[in-house]
């Protein structure tokens, strides 16, 4: 029978209504379990890692991150597949992490949540939990289905570090605008095979090490230079992502220039990425990001910011060379970009 572990991180899907305060309040795995009884008709053996107490998704941190990695890397040989419930606000933060975290990974990693407690009525939990636990299960040939680390909300499977949470309301809370998803649940569930990460002959690898130090500056008509000041001056920053118009394009304006050049002369890492959910950074094709090329900021291509963020985060925490760190943002090291020559 195949061997499943859950590990229950906190987030909407374990939220019940408190009658006395009016509000959403955590509640443990076993609460969740007997909102649940189909996980006992899936013939699954399955195994709970619980957090206690759960955490809100807006609580999470790199710390976190490496605490899950953990978990998996102490348990991999002992189950197939893993499930991770997670609170969607921060979930493709998490799923993006792990996937630079679990090099090698030759098994599925899926995380879901649900946008209404698993307590109410109208619960997507239900499905979400369900086909996750399906997904992670499924082999062929011996071989697991999908050895990711993904996102499964909403009857579709999304690469965790391609996919986005782009909707509060919405049952549908997610979207994977740069890449094909990888499975759609419907009658049945059907893989697109194609663009499923090969699973790799190497052992795992587990890298816990991330470093935060990194600002975030989003260009918009107007921005100040009192404004840009304070970021890019911001003390142990190690790296900037720049959010920016398009394809890349930024304010040509010499002050700005000046403070960007300032910033690369203190050996701060700085990353394009653009403003749009969809499309890619082609810096140099116009003249408004030949600028930021010349001063040495390396593109983000399609990543997304989740995606952008943690690979910089983990790429500072390898204690490898800045020139070495700038190569590889620039390529594909998980799926998580597409290169420039290359069509999805």
């Amino acid at each position: 029978m195949t061997k499943i572990l859950i590990i229950y991180t906190g987030g909407t899907v374990g939220m019940i209504y408190d009658e006395k305060t009016t509000a959403l309040r955590p509640i443990g795995f076993n609460e969740i379990r007997n909102n649940l009884p189909e996980l006992y008709r899936m013939g699954i053996d399955f195994y709970v890692y619980a957090f206690n107490p759960p955490m809100d998704s807006s609580d999470m941190h790199p710390d976190v991150w490496s605490e899950l990695a953990g978990i998996i890397e102490d348990r991999y040989d002992r189950y197939d597949g893993f499930v991770i419930l997670h609170g969607s606000d921060t979930m493709a933060f998490t799923a993006s992490a792990l996937s630079y975290m679990l090099e090698n990974l030759s098994k599925p990693v899926i995380l879901t949540g649900s946008q209404l407690p698993i307590g109410k009525i109208r619960t997507d939990a239900k499905e979400n939990i369900i086909t996750a636990m399906e997904i992670a299960s499924t082999k062929a040939n011996g071989h697991c289905m999908v050895p990711e680390v993904c996102i499964y909300f909403d009857f579709m499977l999304f690469r965790g570090n391609r996919a986005k949470k782009y909707n509060a309301e919405k049952f549908e809370a997610f979207y994977s605008m740069n890449y094909p998803a990888l499975a759609e649940a419907g009658i049945d569930i059907k893989y697109k095979q194609n663009y499923i990460l090969p699973a790799p002959v190497k052992e795992l690898k587990v890298h816990k090490s991330m470093d935060p130090n990194i600002g975030v500056l989003k260009i918009f008509p107007g921005i100040t230079r009192r404004a840009v000041e304070a970021i890019v001056n911001t003390p142990g920053m190690r790296g900037l992502l720049l959010e920016t118009f398009g394809s890349g394009n930024a304010t040509t304006q010499s002050w700005f220039t000046d403070c960007l050049q300032k910033a690369a002369d203190k050996g701060i890492i700085m990353v394009d990425i653009t403003q749009c959910d969809g499309g890619s950074v082609e810096l140099g094709k116009y003249e408004t990001s030949t600028h930021l090329q010349k001063i040495g900021v390396v593109s983000g291509h399609d990543m997304t910011f989740e995606a952008a963020t943690t690979k910089l985060m983990f790429l500072l925490g390898q204690n490898i060379p800045p020139e070495e760190i700038k190569r590889l943002i620039e390529e594909p090291m998980r799926g998580e970009l597409t290169p420039s020559e290359t069509v999805v």
